[in-house]
């Protein structure tokens, strides 16, 4: 079966290793035909390093017949109208996460699609990975009983120490609840099922941040969005989850990543930001903690591996599995934690696009 030319249009920190894995362990499913970047250089180095053709702009990468696919890794604010005129164009979209900034603009996007009968994928793709993978196996084997409740945390100081251009992190569509909030939000969905109603406090306590990372240091960011964000979940299945995403934990916290509590047993699900272990089960009466091997050999880091299962989803008329009507989901539940907080009631969750 003919492999999808996939066109990347952003080159920054990200698209190292989506070009790295699309064109070495991917590479037999699709191929990366062209890149392109608003920094030109930063294109030309990405082209060089892969080899694979550099084009001027987002529109001439679209417009290319080599195209069927737009990886689009631009950051948040380039997510809605890039991804719509590759849709418009008659192209697939694979966006990065979060689908769009707004509800408004990613229903436009799914709903474009349909019209123009093309795809939208979405990261993260970490959910594909051995260690969810793994871990939903343990749950649907009923291992640890009937899930009754989780708890997830995010909890780390901020990019701005470690990024070499982190002001977007504390912009709109981003912070902690944003940029890194949906690996743990589509973890969680995957695992339990669909949300039905969320609530929670966002807090800004900082505004401004400071980069301590070359080549920006010292410079000085103005935060636009909550650094704090606390929130509830309820489940379709009956189950509550507790979920905090923060840059304000200064100092390292010893919290899980994810532990879902089940009338049999406990699961302690491994960070959703990566693709592999360990996943760890105890049982009631057990002493210990068992690890359970890994089930797949997506154990490292796979990123592109929702892209390439769209790809061949694709090609085989099956449904792909990092799919747009998943990403509305995580988009909702993100947007009904801020308006949780800012009106003071839950927020129930719209039905599925």
């Amino acid at each position: 079966m003919a492999r999808r030319g996939i066109g990347i249009i952003g080159t920054g920190k990200i698209s190292g290793i989506y070009l790295k894995n699309l064109t070495g362990r991917f590479s037999k499913q699709v191929q990366v035909t062209a890149v392109a970047d608003q920094h030109r250089e930063s294109a030309e180095e990405a082209g060089a390093l892969y080899k694979v053709p550099v084009f001027p702009d987002a529109a001439a990468l679209i417009a290319s017949p080599d195209v069927d696919i737009v990886l689009n890794l631009t950051p948040p604010q380039g997510h809605y109208q890039i991804a719509l005129d590759a849709i418009r164009a008659g192209k697939h979209v694979y966006n990065e996460k979060p689908l769009c900034i707004s509800r408004d603009q990613a229903a436009e996007l799914l709903q474009t699609a349909a019209d123009n009968k093309v795809r939208v994928g979405c990261a993260p793709d970490t959910f594909l990975g051995a260690g969810i993978q793994t871990s939903r196996k343990i749950i649907n084997d009923g291992w640890i009983g009937k899930p009754l409740a989780a708890v997830a945390f995010m909890m780390n100081a901020g990019p701005e120490n470690w990024h070499p251009n982190p002001a977007f992190f504390y912009k709109t569509g981003a912070g902690p609840l944003f940029d890194v909030g949906p690996y743990y939000l589509t973890a969680l969905i995957h695992l339990l099922g669909r949300v039905t109603r969320v609530s929670g406090s966002a807090i800004m306590p900082v505004k401004t941040r400071t980069i301590g990372s070359e080549p920006l240091k010292g410079t000085v960011i103005d935060v636009e969005v909550p650094t704090h964000v606390a929130g509830t979940l309820d489940f379709a299945s009956g189950v509550v989850a507790t979920i905090i995403t923060s840059f304000e934990i200064r100092v390292p916290s010893q919290l899980p990543w994810i532990d879902i509590y089940g009338t049999e047993g406990t699961l302690q699900v491994p960070d959703p930001n990566t693709f592999g272990g360990p996943v760890l089960l105890k049982r009631i009466n057990n002493e210990s903690w068992s690890e359970f091997p890994l089930l797949s050999e997506h154990a490292c880091d796979c990123r592109g591996l929702g892209i390439t299962d769209m790809a061949e989803a694709i090609n085989e008329g099956r449904p792909h599995l990092a799919s747009g009507k998943l990403a509305y989901h995580v988009l909702d539940v993100m947007h009904g934690f801020y308006d949780a907080s800012s009106s003071g009631r839950s927020y129930k969750i719209k039905k599925d696009k």
